[in-house]
């Protein structure tokens, strides 16, 4: 992110002033590093928006596959659906066109 580095931020939960976070974690002083939590969770955003524009370049290269035509169609007498080369519905035994 062009040198830019959170993870100096801290809260000192103890009593004294620290220059760093480094001067404070020498002196054994209680903090609270939320610079380091800022850092994790912008470079989680990152990688999930890289992995999600991958992902949607990838879906738009995939073909979607034509429809395949029916194998089957409606009897006219009992509305159940039969083989499109069937003579006879299998259900009501009445003749198909």
């Amino acid at each position: 992110m062009g040198n830019v580095d959170f993870s100096n931020l801290f809260i000192n939960l103890g009593d004294g002033d620290y220059a760093s976070l480094a001067a404070a974690q020498e002196a054994g002083a209680a903090t609270l590093n939320y610079g380091v939590f800022i850092n994790t969770v912008l470079d989680f955003v990152i990688v999930a928006f890289a992995i999600f524009m991958v992902i949607k370049a990838m879906n738009k290269l995939q073909t979607e596959e034509p429809p395949k035509p029916p194998n089957t169609k409606p009897c006219p007498q009992c509305v159940s659906d039969i083989p499109i080369a069937a003579t006879r519905c299998k259900f009501c035994t009445s003749e198909v066109e």
